[in-house]
Formats: C-alpha cells, sequence, structure tokens
C-alpha cells in the first residue's frame, strides 16, 4: 500500500510519498502489510510527513476504489493525525 501528496500546480510534483515499503514501516510491519493495520500505519505516516512539510490539507483521491476497508483505514488515521481532507 502507498499513498503520496502531490501538487497540480505548475506541474504535478511529488511532496510526500509513503509506502509499506519504507524502511520504517517494513520494519514495524514485518510481511502484514496488505491489511488495515499497514493501512493505518502509512496513513499516519503520511499526515506526519505532509504537516512536517508544511502541508495540512489535502484532496483525499481514492482513484477509484470504494471507500471501504484499507483505503477508509489510511484516511481515518491521517485524519486522526491532523490531516485535513
Amino acid at each position: 500500500m502507498y499513498a503520496q501528496i502531490i501538487t497540480d500546480e505548475g506541474g504535478s510534483r511529488t511532496l510526500v510519498a509513503v509506502s509499506t515499503l519504507s524502511p520504517e514501516l517494513r520494519e514495524k510491519l514485518g510481511t502484514g502489510t496488505g491489511n488495515r493495520d499497514a493501512a493505518k500505519e502509512v496513513g499516519a505516516l503520511i499526515a506526519q510527513r505532509a504537516l512536517a512539510a508544511g502541508v495540512s490539507e489535502v484532496v483525499f483521491d481514492r482513484n477509484g476504489h470504494l471507500y471501504h476497508g484499507r483505503v477508509r483505514s489510511l484516511a481515518e488515521a491521517a485524519r486522526e493525525a491532523g490531516l485535513r481532507f
């Protein structure tokens, strides 16, 4: 699972990116990277990094995925960590 924050101003540019393959999460999650708990960790870390980069509000694009399961867990964790969308 991965999440990224991009800007559309002046061309698309990635500001922050996190995935279950990120070193911090890979060690923490071990082999359990395809579940809702892993999605929560990705959501919390993306919010933490976004806030550190000065981004506090985003538009959540699910890319066609339904809002349930891992997508919902990621979004709720990001909101709880302070990201607004």
